[in-house]
């Protein structure tokens, strides 16, 4: 039988040489919107198929080509989650959040499924990062979360983005809209890609945001959702922009912003790169008054962004911003013979309860073989364990940078060995410096 040895096309594996740039951004996205008061959800990955044909909206691609979706063995209809804003509507409704104080400022890390032509910055399997805040129609609250979206990029140090800006009206006004896109596309249809035909009929607005080579030409003569938006509409946008204006946050108005759900009203924005390709779609979002309505709840004006965190990566990378490793093992033990590796192994759960950074020998390996496995694991420092170490209580320090030798007490060494990391760090930064620091406290960076 053929060893299966490649992941399913669309999926990645994230080795450890590289997750710690994934955590990096998880842990820093959750920091940052706990200061804006955003809280962390975690939601099921997958919910009943009915939510997202609800939520989603049965036109969208989403829906009609791109989800995983199963009967499980009950029967029912299942869909691995496409995007997570309506599983946050729905455990918003199903926990009653509504009746707890508003707006609900929620957010998460999650990984989503689409099943679409894999190519750079696209894949089938996917991790975002969303914020949701429900409860609230001021347009303060829009400036507010595309602020933290800015504040994100900013602390990452991303250069060269764009915010563009629309707004996609209310219902209401959208139905006048909704007949000029008609009348324009009825006389362009002998054109138009079987697809987008069919959005004729049900929704022309999903025609504007169709890939097609030939339907986004035509699109370019449609008119503007802008010039079709109702009275309040058109001053909540304004307000908007009169936010984004006092927080010095720049911005360009794109009429052709509609996002690719049908959820979405009012103010919809994205933050585009042009330097990752043809996905340059970083973070994307907006309002979404009528969702938590149209899931059978209360009225409850709300909005909210995702951003890819692979397209994330692909753009930090791109811009040369290196992200900090995981520090690396400070101490490795090399015992020779069973007591030595008995006392090591005493030692290194010493040093680990002590929040240091350590490790010994698991795999029975000669003492040469320990020492190459301690320099490809990059060991800061090693000790060579052995009867007579054991028998004096002191061993030597070796550190693996410089190879100088310091002699430790083993008795005392998970004690003593912060204190000595603290000392050499101390002293490397005064020869640095070349000048007196001071009694600087290090043990935090350690």
């Amino acid at each position: 039988m053929a060893l299966i040895t490649k992941a399913v096309k669309g999926t990645q594996d994230i080795l450890p040489s590289e997750v710690y740039k994934n955590q990096f951004i998880e842990q820093i996205v959750i920091d940052i919107a706990g200061k804006f008061g955003f809280k962390e959800l975690r939601i099921p990955v997958f919910e009943h198929t009915e939510l997202f044909q609800r939520g989603v909206g049965e036109t969208t691609d989403v829906v009609q080509k791109e989800m995983y979706t199963f009967d499980d063995k009950g029967g029912r209809s299942i869909t691995l989650r496409p995007e997570g804003t309506a599983g946050v509507a729905r455990a918003f409704l199903e926990h009653g959040l509504f009746n707890e104080a508003l707006p609900q400022k929620l957010c998460y890390v999650i990984n989503c499924y689409r099943y679409e032509k894999p190519q750079a910055g696209r894949w089938r399997e996917f991790q975002q990062f969303g914020v949701e805040m429900l409860g609230t129609s001021s347009p303060a609250a829009d400036a507010e979360v595309i602020s933290l979206a800015n504040e994100i990029f900013a602390f990452l140090g991303i250069e060269n983005l764009q915010l563009e800006l629309n707004s996609i009206g209310c219902p209401e006004c959208r139905k006048n809209y909704h007949n000029a896109l008609r009348e324009y596309f009825e006389s362009k249809k002998e054109n138009l890609c079987p697809t987008c035909l069919e959005r004729l009929g049900k929704n022309p607005m999903r025609i504007l945001d169709c890939k097609s080579p030939v339907c986004k030409e035509i699109c370019e003569g449609a008119p503007a959702i802008i010039d079709y938006i109702c009275d309040d509409c058109s001053a909540h946008f304004e307000s908007v922009k009169k936010y984004l204006d006092v927080m010095n946050i720049d911005y360009v108005v794109n009429p052709r912003i509609v996002r690719g759900l049908d959820y979405y009203t009012r103010t919809v924005f994205e933050f585009v790169s042009t330097q990752i390709g043809a996905q340059g779609t970083v973070c994307g979002g907006g309002r979404y008054d009528g969702l938590v309505e149209e899931l059978g709840g209360p009225h409850t004006p709300s909005l909210g962004f995702a951003m890819g965190t692979g397209r994330l990566l692909m753009l930090l990378e791109a811009q040369g911003i290196e992200l900090p490793a995981p520090g690396a093992c400070e101490l490795y033990i090399a015992p020779m013979g069973e007591n030595a590796s008995l006392e090591a192994m005493k030692i290194v759960h010493d040093l680990r309860s002590n929040g240091i950074s350590s490790q010994t020998d698991v795999a029975g390996r000669s003492l040469k073989a320990q020492m190459k496995y301690a320099d490809k694991i990059g060991a800061r420092y090693t000790m060579v364990l052995g009867d007579n170490e054991i028998e004096q209580g002191k061993a030597n320090l070796k550190n693996m940078d410089n190879g100088e030798v310091t002699e430790v007490e083993l008795e005392s060494l998970a004690e003593d060995f912060m204190q000595f990391l603290i000392k050499q760090e101390t002293e490397a930064l005064r020869l640095s410096f070349g000048e007196d620091i001071g009694d600087v406290d290090l043990s935090a960076l350690l």
